[in-house]
């Protein structure tokens, strides 16, 4: 099997064709994290319960997250998946369409592995993730230790392989069908490497609301997109060192956060009880 990357034809009419593709193929990526915003929406309506929100069913959450992760992510990985249609020699949808659902397949492990984790940790510490309890503790700790991921050179490693993908296709090429689904989800490793921090914090402030998954997504696509690497990492983790502590000191002053037992529902339990 070929590890080369192809070369590009030359003459106006295939250069014209492959950017039409390239720029169908972003377009179609952006119409599908759209698709997916909306979908997940109305799927997690009413459904944020705050820090440490319950999963649900295994196959309900799997769908969830699959769908959410290509809302998120989508966005930000379309330029390299635009690059690496540039470099295969044949001029069709269905590779890219492989790469990016490559990519898709790595984070889903990676759902599954946060799946199993709340498994065990609700079969072993029971409540210990309450509000309550330990919960709001832990979900503090959490982002705090996002914050830190961020100056570490593990997150500049993965960050950079994802700010700047070219290496990585040219040391990672593989020809066919099954090297552009591997290729992806090698990237979606590298991805998950950068952001796995930035998702635990989601699951820290409540990951069934889309205002945070919007921020999460917001704080990606910065990190990845903006020219300023810099200031984009320094910017997240100052963010994130904030909302750490307000989530300890004062989890009231926080915005859009779902206080466990605060609103009317909770109020109720407390007066049953």
């Amino acid at each position: 099997m070929s590890t080369r990357a192809p070369g590009r034809e030359s003459g106006p009419a295939p250069a014209f064709a492959a950017v039409r593709l390239r720029l169908g193929l972003v377009a179609a990526l952006v119409v599908v994290a759209g698709v997916g915003w909306w979908w997940t929406a109305r799927q997690m309506r009413g459904m944020d319960e705050g820090p440490w929100t319950g999963l649900g069913t295994l196959g309900w959450f799997l769908v969830i997250w699959v769908v959410m992760m290509a809302a998120m992510m989508f966005p930000s990985v379309a330029p390299t998946v635009a690059l690496y249609s540039r470099m295969t020699k044949r001029r069709s949808a269905l590779l890219p369409a492989l790469f990016a659902g490559g990519y898709l397949v790595t984070w889903a492990a990676a759902g599954l592995a946060a799946f199993a984790l709340a498994a065990v940790l609700d079969r072993v510490g029971g409540d210990a993730l309450a509000w309550d309890g330990a919960g709001r503790w832990v979900a503090g700790a959490t982002l705090l230790v996002a914050a830190a991921y961020e100056l570490t050179p593990l997150k500049e490693v993965c960050l950079g392989k994802c700010r700047s993908p070219l290496g990585f296709l040219l040391g990672a090429w593989r020809d066919g069908h099954w090297g552009a689904l591997r290729m992806g989800a090698r990237h979606g490793a590298w991805c998950v490497g950068c952001c796995w921090a930035l998702m635990a914090s989601l699951f820290a402030l409540g990951v069934m609301s889309i205002t945070w998954m919007a921020v999460v997504a917001g704080l990606i696509a910065v990190e990845k997109t903006l020219p300023w690497r810099r200031v984009a990492t320094y910017g997240t983790t100052a963010v994130l060192l904030v909302l750490g502590v307000l989530l300890l000191a004062a989890p009231d002053a926080i915005p859009a956060l779902t206080v466990p037992g605060s609103g009317p529902m909770g109020e109720m339990e407390q007066m049953g009880s």
